[in-house]
């Protein structure tokens, strides 16, 4: 297996997927192949990101389309280091398989088949130990029933290589988005069923995952409740108000200031909500680099900065709020590689400085099934007794964090 090391994160892009489209010189090209299901992946290179778990993390999504008029069954997938195609880093297949299985209206396939003409999107979240054990490319080997040839309708035993993707390790370097103790990053990555993770939208003419790393960051009081007497009240909530930070120099490219607070602890009536105001008031900003940080959900009328505006890290750009499409007061917060909210690709980064202060158990969070039960519940016992610093991580799904200034 090709390994990675620090010295060689800095890569020239053009060249590599140069290299991913033309055979090498002297190298002789394989026999055509009759693949069935085209395999494709939404983005043209991902990245790995340091989470708090020590551990480096990449996702991303695979587009499975069935061309032939015969149905086609998905058995296995097999994720592939691209310089050393024997080394296999992950196998799906089965239940497995189809628990990473989508349609391309968000809903859970609830069969490995795909008919003629139909597609389905394959959520992937592979982990490494170390930045030396992530690969330069990935390739992935689909085995399944279909068709193989225009003239034979049997479905036979297929197996191929498809979908090339280069990773890379330039995330941007951010500062917190919030200041002080206790809050949690709900709804975060990288799992397939996760609110954010797990939603597709089509958006000016393309299947956008802007929400692929965003966090709902909601604030625990110090007995460790979200909420504190009336939960219909914005103002029982632990983070209501707090002031959202700039999280690094730039420039504001949007705002909307406008939008009342909803009431807690539901969601707004579904016919309500459109694809102008479902995150509510927020903020965009040009961070450098082709990075645009995203704050949502905001209070009315607590937005400080307007476009065209340059603000500098730390500043205060909103306070925090319950606007849009959003059950109780929380921090939408996300990094994508345009200014569309909705119409871009959600990108990895990582904090430069904060303590991991807990962890919420993933069986605690699931049994709250109801935003009534996720209010009400005490989660003071996932905090840690002594947080530990972490620096330049990713906070991953349910951790418990201290922003320091």
């Amino acid at each position: 297996m090709k390994k990675r090391s620090h010295t060689m994160s800095k890569r020239v892009w053009c060249i590599a997927l140069m290299f991913l489209s033309f055979p090498i010189m002297g190298q002789t090209q394989p026999d055509d192949q009759f693949t069935p299901v085209l395999v494709s992946p939404l983005m043209q290179i991902t990245e790995s990101v340091l989470g708090t778990d020590g551990r480096y993390h990449v996702v991303y999504e695979l587009l499975l389309t069935n061309t032939r008029p015969q149905p086609a069954t998905l058995k296995k997938i097999e994720v592939l280091d691209a310089s050393a195609l024997s080394s296999v880093i992950a196998t799906h297949e089965g239940n497995e398989f189809l628990a990473r299985l989508r349609t391309l209206g968000n809903s859970a396939a609830d069969t490995l088949e795909i008919k003629f003409n139909e597609a389905r999107l394959l959520l992937l979240h592979l982990t490494f130990n170390s930045y030396a054990d992530v690969p330069i490319r990935l390739l992935h080997h689909v085995e399944l029933l279909g068709a193989t040839s225009p003239a034979d309708p049997t479905p036979v035993s297929v197996r191929y290589t498809a979908a090339p993707i280069p990773l890379a390790s330039q995330v941007p370097v951010i500062g917190p988005p919030l200041a002080g103790k206790n809050w949690v990053a709900f709804n975060g990555c990288c799992e397939a069923n996760g609110v954010h993770r797990a939603t597709a939208l089509p958006v000016n003419g393309r299947l956008c995952y802007a929400q692929r790393f965003a966090i709902d960051w909601m604030r625990l009081d110090d007995q460790g409740r979200l909420a504190h007497g009336d939960p219909s009240d914005v103002r029982s909530y632990a983070g209501y108000g707090a002031d959202v930070l700039a999280v690094a120099d730039g420039i504001v490219v949007d705002m909307l200031n406008t939008l009342d607070d909803q009431v807690p602890p539901h969601l707004p009536d579904p016919k309500t909500v459109n694809i102008q105001n479902v995150d509510g008031n927020h903020v965009v900003q040009d961070i450098g680099n082709g990075f645009f940080a995203f704050y949502a959900h905001l209070q009315k009328g607590s937005v400080t900065v307007r476009p065209g505006e340059r603000v500098k890290r730390g500043q205060v750009v909103g306070k925090l709020g319950n606007s849009g499409n959003t059950s109780a007061p929380h921090l939408h917060f996300h990094i994508m590689d345009g200014p569309s909210v909705l119409g871009s690709n959600g990108l990895p980064y990582v904090i430069d400085g904060f303590a991991l202060a807990g962890q919420i158990p993933a069986e605690q969070f699931a049994a709250a099934d109801t935003d009534a039960k996720l209010v009400a519940e005490n989660w003071g016992q996932g905090l840690f007794a002594q947080p530990s610093s972490r620096g330049r991580q990713y906070p991953l799904d349910l951790t418990i964090i201290d922003f320091t200034p």
